[in-house]
């Protein structure tokens, strides 16, 4: 569960705010890198697949009687919940579209209102999931007594972790998915809206840019 949801796919979350535009890309005169994506996928899909091996080793194992350990066991479910819901949100996004694709429209392109639902479902529930994911695991090395290490290591990823998405927030690196995909050009439909989320940045078009 630890490797899975604190490690996998936070991995994956910072990868998906961060890097749609990858180190060395020339954006705008180049768009829509899939890097970004086959990492975010990849991460994510490996964090849910470890996820649920760990509720199978677990299963039956829990420890019962405090009130620490049904909060444990309670917020555990709901963490579960949260992952097989954003693997489904996924499958469920809708379709691209896009200058590129076979069919211009799409609901990526087009922001629809089902891509609007999306976006803001899938950013909520993971990234308020974060501070569940870090109690939960809290109370989970109090229950087994766990060796004193193993809470200064995994306090130390999440202090790291904090520290590089400050830096990377800072440095203006959450750019909108839409124009990271087909830049900012006003032309395209989805420019004209506001980006889904906290901070994510929109860079101005200037004449000659896709």
């Amino acid at each position: 569960m630890v490797v899975g949801w604190s490690i996998l796919i936070p991995l994956g979350m910072v990868v998906a705010r961060f890097f749609k535009v990858w180190p060395g890309q020339r954006w705008p005169a180049v768009l829509d890198s899939p890097t970004w994506w086959r990492l975010h996928v990849v991460l994510q899909s490996l964090g849910v697949v470890v996820m649920s091996l760990g509720v199978l080793l677990a299963w039956g194992r829990g420890v019962e009687g405090s009130t620490l350990a049904l909060w444990h066991h309670r917020a555990g479910w709901v963490l579960i919940a949260v992952g097989w819901l954003q693997v489904a949100g996924g499958v469920l996004r809708g379709s691209k579209g896009g200058p590129t694709a076979a069919d211009l429209r799409g609901d990526h392109y087009d922001m629809t209102r089902r891509r609007l639902a999306f976006e803001l479902v899938h950013k909520t529930l993971g990234w308020t999931a974060l501070p569940v994911v870090v109690g939960t695991t809290a109370a989970g090395l109090v229950m087994l007594d766990a060796p004193r290490w193993m809470a200064v290591l995994i306090g130390g990823w999440w202090q790291a972790l904090a520290a590089a998405f400050a830096v990377l927030q800072a440095s203006g690196r959450c750019l909108d998915t839409y124009q990271a995909i087909w830049g900012p050009d006003p032309r395209h439909p989805g420019n004209a809206r506001k980006p889904v989320g906290w901070r994510v940045a929109r860079r101005p078009h200037v004449h000659g840019d896709t």
